[in-house]
């Protein structure tokens, strides 16, 4: 696909036949959400922040621009390479992927750095 849409949806949100592939990117399953629920085509938990940056951050909103070039580092990181690869492939292959999260924030959020990583590496 020469243009690709990734869009970022909570995964509390209604399933939409709009959604494309549905991939989960947080790196614990959510609260409240069945599996069948979430009707999921995959589970990228390792593009989530380590666990170490999201302490740090603790959804600050002051700290989003910091947390978020910490993240792009990591998302660059040799030990994250397979995964986001597989991810880029993935936008690669398909007219639309939606990369659900749990955040309450829509705004300031992981998945918006995603968002914006694969977009200008796919």
């Amino acid at each position: 696909m020469s243009n690709p849409k990734i869009v970022i949806k909570r995964i509390y949100d209604d399933v939409d036949d709009s959604d494309g592939k549905r991939v989960l990117v947080d790196r614990m399953w959510p609260r409240g959400v069945s599996k069948e629920r979430a009707e999921l085509d995959y589970w990228f938990k390792e593009v989530a922040p380590s666990p170490d940056l999201r302490t740090w951050w603790d959804h600050d909103a002051e700290r989003f621009q910091e947390f978020a070039d910490r993240y792009e580092e990591e998302l660059s990181a040799e030990d994250h390479v397979e995964q986001v690869d597989e991810l880029i492939d993935l936008v690669h292959n398909h007219a639309r992927v939606t990369l659900l999260y749990a955040a309450k924030d829509e705004t300031v959020n992981h998945a918006r750095v995603l968002q914006d990583y694969l977009r200008r590496h796919s």
